[in-house]
């Protein structure tokens, strides 16, 4: 490669290698494949409200599990400290507890309300469905009602000369 097509070269561009053969021991001489492909995620992604409960919980964790470790190395060296640390070890050791359950708790909660959407037969569809139905039934009977009372009113034009 000359300097000049390093420089107009793209800096991300897809690295490729040649297959030589497949270890199946079907000859693919020649065939470029890519070294990074793209899968689609397996799982989706959490929500929003979900993912922020569970970042704090893993914080929490983390934080007592640390304070626990501190505690238990002032213990062991007879330091003043280990008493308060065991303390508030057991204080945060509830309040981590809080955090994992407010993970669950809202997991739920937003799948109630959002409903879980992942077979076309799902019940939070056809609710959905059910939903679109009855409302547009209301709509047809209100359009229905007021065909009804402008023709009792009249013929509906401006004058009757």
């Amino acid at each position: 490669m000359d300097t000049e097509e390093r420089g107009t070269a793209s800096p991300v561009a897809p690295v490729a290698f040649e297959v030589d053969g497949d270890p199946r021991g079907r000859a693919t001489a020649g065939v470029q494949r890519q070294l990074w492909v793209e899968e689609p995620a397996v799982r989706p992604r959490l929500p929003d409200p979900v993912r922020t409960a569970a970042v704090r919980a893993v914080i929490l964790t983390s934080l007592t599990m640390i304070q626990a470790i501190v505690a238990y190395l002032c213990t062991l060296a007879g330091s003043w400290l280990a008493f308060p640390m065991v303390l508030s070890s057991v204080g945060s050791t509830v309040v981590a507890t809080w955090g994992v359950l407010d993970v669950w708790v809202t997991r739920q909660v937003w799948n109630q309300r959002h409903g879980v959407v992942s077979v076309p037969s799902s019940t939070a569809r056809q609710l959905r469905r059910e939903r679109r139905k009855a409302r547009r039934a209301a709509r047809r009977s209100a359009r229905a009602r007021q065909r009804e009372e402008r023709t009792r009113r009249g013929t509906g034009r401006l004058s009757q000369a």
